[in-house]
């Protein structure tokens, strides 16, 4: 089975590196980080440059490490956390199917995550030159856990989405109720 995983490593690492690139780089003709962080701001997941960058890096990362075989359950669950997100923020609305820009492929990625995960790299891998035996049952079932629970960390450890306006005295688009100075007392000398 040395030529399957090996296959089915390198398309998964390709496709995530791809689409890491596009986001953070602009190459394979993508937005690029500016870009990308103006389509995140859009969809409500502030700050989108930090986001984008989040995202990027995981599918970049993350797809380069299952290309090489190295450290598989952290790929596996770096781009499981972004296809999970992606899910929820972007495809869950529209259905299953992706021609009708449904979750089917996200889906597919997310199960080859954790299949690279249990099974292993493989023999031609950088994990096997180097010994490690970072696969199994419990490997794959930590990748799909932490993949699943980092983007919601992520989220909760957002900071406050309007800093400014709080510091301008508005919270939520209502003005901020401040105390009056307390009037002098009649008969003070000026």
């Amino acid at each position: 089975m040395k030529v399957g995983l090996t296959a089915l490593r390198a398309v998964v690492g390709a496709v995530f590196f791809a689409h890491g690139a596009q986001k953070l780089f602009g190459w394979f003709g993508g937005p690029g980080l500016e870009g990308t962080a103006k389509g995140f701001d859009s969809m409500g997941m502030k700050p989108g440059k930090r986001n984008a960058v989040v995202a990027g890096a995981a599918e970049a990362g993350g797809g380069a490490l299952f290309a090489l075989g190295f450290a598989t359950p952290v790929a596996a669950a770096a781009t499981i956390g972004v296809m999970d997100q992606a899910i929820r923020k972007v495809h869950i609305s529209k259905g299953f199917f992706a021609t009708q820009g449904g979750y089917e492929f996200n889906l597919v990625l997310i199960a080859a995550a954790v299949a690279l995960a249990e099974t292993g790299p493989g023999k031609l891998s950088v994990d096997e030159a180097l010994g490690l035996k970072l696969h199994g049952p419990l490997w794959a079932v930590a990748a799909l856990g932490a993949g699943l629970a980092g983007p919601r960390l992520l989220e909760r450890m957002q900071p406050d989405p309007e800093p400014e306006a709080e510091a301008a005295g508005v919270a939520n688009g209502e003005p901020r109720l401040t105390r009056e100075p307390a009037p002098e007392p009649v008969g003070s000398a000026a």
